[in-house]
């Protein structure tokens, strides 16, 4: 009988009203954050909009492809994202403009910029789904050395875009991606003995690398060919007094307009801290200005409720590929709350990666909806299964 459940009841209503709402706090933020800016003719609310509007179109043709054919088109996928991450890189700068020390984007005429790297996040997770679970059909008994085998599979298959996303560079989407990883060792079933000496020699390597940032920079920058406005940005982090008028500005804006905030905000539209670029990576501070320890706390509060969602969808489906893509899509989501939330806050160090949903972006946007798209799709063709015993549906 379940099978036959009206369309409307296999809708995820839930995840609806979530992105209706996160829709919301993202046209309030960028209304106000523009209106104390002077950006010319160009209107980032109505753009805001647009992206919306393309993300539920995107949302509306990946809610009827199933399982199944995501699984088939997974490596396609990948292979493109890889192809795209090439591409950016050796065009030539009219297309493809270096920017803040980055060269990340496609320029398009009437369109703006495409960042290729906002996609590749979601095809990266198709494709460890995919041979996460093909991994798993095929070692039913498993030892140390399926477990050793399939850490060598998800991080060689992670190794390939992270590579290209570095040679851009771009730190924070290359940390975007390690999460990623990071998600699928945990939930792989891959046995505790082989992650706790990987992971403990992974933090011990950040120790040192951490400890020559600090101490032996020139060491960094001679045989890893780091560049030194990455340092700047731990410096700003640790010390912003010292930086103030450099790579600390913005963390120290940040701070005091967050804290004039108070307990409910000074009201929307009533901004009195200025902040560069406002409207994206720092558009929390905004929120947490106008609208207060209260309107921070309601959107850190819809992060949750959507992480909890993911992970209630995640539990319920019986098919492990879905299991697995809606682990990478938490990761990504998670990442990206923790550490851009953190950083207007001096919690972690300033990265150029938004708050989902909410900054202004269209590519951050369509990929997160894409993302959105797969659960979307995971309830409307699964929900039917979900409290059952039956084998998994892609059978």
């Amino acid at each position: 009988m379940g099978n036959y459940m009206k369309k409307a009841d296999r809708f995820d209503w839930t995840l609806t009203l979530l992105l209706f709402l996160f829709f919301l706090f993202s046209c309030a933020a960028i209304y106000s954050a523009q209106a104390s800016e002077q950006y010319g003719e160009k209107d980032f609310l109505v753009m805001q909009v647009f992206w919306y509007v393309v993300g539920a179109a995107i949302i509306s043709v990946s809610i009827f492809i199933d399982a199944y054919q995501y699984k088939r088109l997974s490596w396609y996928l990948y292979g493109l994202g890889l192809l795209l991450l090439l591409a950016v890189y050796v065009a030539p700068e009219s297309i493809a403009p270096v920017r803040n020390g980055a060269k990340s984007w496609f320029i398009f005429k009437g369109i703006g910029s495409i960042q290729p790297s906002e996609f590749v996040k979601i095809f990266l997770i198709l494709a460890l789904s995919r041979l996460t679970t093909s991994h798993q059909e095929k070692y039913i008994d498993k030892s140390l050395k399926t477990d050793f085998l399939l850490l060598l599979k998800l991080g060689v298959t992670t190794a390939a875009p992270l590579g290209l996303i570095m040679m851009q560079p771009d730190l924070g989407t290359g940390l975007v991606i390690l999460s990623i990883l990071t998600g699928f060792i945990l939930v792989s079933g891959i046995t505790w003995k082989v992650i706790i000496p990987i992971y403990s020699a992974g933090i011990s390597t950040g120790a040192l690398i951490f400890y020559l940032v600090l101490q032996k920079p020139e060491l960094l920058e001679k045989y890893l060919h780091v560049k030194t406005y990455q340092f700047n940005r731990i410096y700003s982090w640790l010390d912003p007094a010292n930086h103030s008028s450099g790579s600390s500005y913005h963390l120290l804006k940040s701070l005091s307009a967050i804290g004039s905030g108070l307990i409910t905000g000074k009201g929307f539209t009533h901004r009195e801290v200025y902040i560069p670029e406002a409207h994206t990576d720092f558009i929390f501070s905004v929120i947490g200005e106008e609208y207060g320890f209260v309107g921070g706390s309601i959107v850190i509060g819809l992060f949750f409720l959507l992480i909890y969602h993911l992970i209630k969808t995640s539990l319920e489906t019986n098919d492990p590929f879905n299991t697995y893509v809606c682990t990478g899509i938490i990761s990504v989501i998670t990442f990206h709350v923790f550490q851009n939330i953190g950083m207007t806050i001096q919690v972690l160090p300033i990265t150029g990666i938004p708050l989902p949903f909410i900054s202004y972006g269209g590519s951050s946007l369509m990929g997160n909806m894409f993302a959105m798209g797969l659960v979307y799709s995971i309830r409307y063709h699964h929900k039917s299964y979900l409290f059952s015993s039956s084998k998994s549906l892609s059978s």
